[in-house]
């Protein structure tokens, strides 16, 4: 029986007004010319996504697994890699092909009560982000500048001006901020990692999974945690939203060649990401664990001892430099996806200045108060919690995601095919069963 409140495609409504309306399709995609000419106006979105790797958040969880398990977890990150490469192209294909981002597709398929209530999920996620970033972009200020905490933790509220500035120029000044200073993070960490010289034999055997991760309770606890700060919920929203800047028509040709350039774009990106997210992990634990510092989590220690670890002054200059660009690059990711939720969701527009200012000081509150309360001890827990809230708000992202995706109704010719669909959903239950694990642990013990 076909519901007279949906379309053919089953979904409740046409596509609202979109999400970013002042950036909808504004970047053109060329109609003729040579293929790599089209390819070049879908390169930017995946490394937007990219930022994900390496936010602050993502640092804290790096340091203390590396610090206390050497290289055990790097396959954590390879891993949490593949599910972000299947999870992101699932994002690409979802907005190519139904003219939605995920928030607009939850509220377009689910009942209200429901979709509210994915809502208040995704909020939390984005408010998680909001923490992790304000810490750690206030620790940056500190290590580099002198500013204590407290002051860097409210600058960070300033952001919002910078985006504001940026995307009225345009949405590719944006992404070139992003790129200009994940291209800072690379040369500094290229630098830091052959300063510490770790050993490549345990790195490459660190790629190998192990039955330990997820039999040691501490171990399952900093994988979820670098899980939570990979694959992170709002990169999905953020995702579905910033591919649809791009001008790539509406025949069935032009949307396969735009799914086809973003996936690339996107698998490149987070290619990359893993490197650079992967050399968090391997400094730790060339430096840190090496030396039998286990219990380093905290970043501004971390920063402290880099120095007569690696024998050179500027190794804590690079690694706040890195930190730092990793905080701006964050807020900009979490401010477009705080609004693709909000405006997705409740088809409720609200200038992106006073959205952000709304996140930032529910994200600044507790990040102020732990700050002042507990130091850079309570800041280090904060982070690694923050990061581990993510991963348990994953699910409720991811599996909407791939049902979508894997509905013939609602996606047409470009559905996605019977592998990816069966691909997908083994890493939504495999992220939910470690969540569950990780719960009971957490209860039990």
């Amino acid at each position: 029986m076909i519901d007279p409140e949906r379309d053919a495609q089953g979904w409740k409504s046409k596509p609202s007004s979109p999400s970013m309306a002042d950036v909808h399709r504004s970047i053109n995609v060329s109609r003729d010319g040579p293929s790599w000419r089209r390819a070049a106006a879908f390169f930017g979105p995946g490394y937007l996504v990219a930022v994900g790797y390496m936010d602050p958040g993502n640092w804290a969880t790096s340091i203390a697994g590396g610090s206390r398990f050497g290289y055990a977890l790097l396959v954590v990150a390879l891993v949490s890699n593949i599910m972000a490469i299947v999870l992101q192209s699932l994002c690409a294909r979802l907005a190519i092909a139904s003219g939605r981002d995920l928030a607009q597709a939850c509220r377009d398929a689910y009942s209200k009560p429901v979709s509210r209530a994915l809502w208040v999920l995704a909020e939390i996620a984005i408010i998680a982000t909001d923490i992790a970033e304000v810490i750690g972009t206030a620790i940056g200020l500190n290590l580099i500048f002198g500013i204590p905490l407290e002051i860097g933790v409210v600058i960070t509220a300033l952001d919002v001006f910078l985006i504001l500035y940026l995307q009225r120029l345009g949405f590719r000044w944006v992404e070139a901020l992003v790129i200009a200073l994940l291209a800072v993070i690379a040369v500094c960490f290229v630098v830091q990692i052959a300063l510490a010289d770790p050993d490549w034999g345990a790195v490459i055997r660190g790629f190998a999974p192990t039955t330990e991760i997820v039999t040691n309770p501490e171990m399952l606890y900093l994988a979820l945690g670098i899980l939570g700060a990979t694959v992170m919920p709002h990169n999905l929203y953020l995702h579905s939203g910033i591919i649809q800047t791009r001008n790539f028509g509406d025949s069935l040709y032009e949307r396969r060649e735009a799914l086809k350039f973003a996936t690339i774009d996107s698998t490149v990106a987070l290619m990359f990401a893993l490197c650079v997210n992967a050399s968090i992990l391997i400094l730790a634990a060339a430096t840190f664990n090496v030396a039998g510092r286990t219990e380093i989590a905290e970043l501004g220690e971390a920063h402290s001892l880099l120095a007569p670890m690696l024998g050179l002054a500027i190794a804590p200059l690079l690694f706040g430099i890195a930190l730092l660009c990793c905080g701006i690059n964050s807020t900009v990711t979490a401010t477009l996806a705080g609004q693709i939720v909000m405006e997705g969701f409740l088809d409720i527009k609200l200038p992106p200045w006073l959205r952000r200012l709304i996140t930032r000081a529910i994200a600044i509150v507790p990040a102020a108060a732990i700050t002042i309360w507990y130091g850079e001890s309570g800041t280090a827990q904060l982070l690694i919690l923050t990061q581990v809230i993510l991963s348990l708000q994953l699910s409720f992202a991811v599996f909407p995601l791939v049902m979508f995706t894997a509905d013939k109704r609602k996606m047409g010719d470009l559905v996605a095919p019977r592998w990816l669909v069966v691909f997908a959903f083994t890493i939504a239950f495999i992220i939910a069963a470690l969540n569950v694990k990780l719960l009971f642990d957490f209860i039990v013990l």
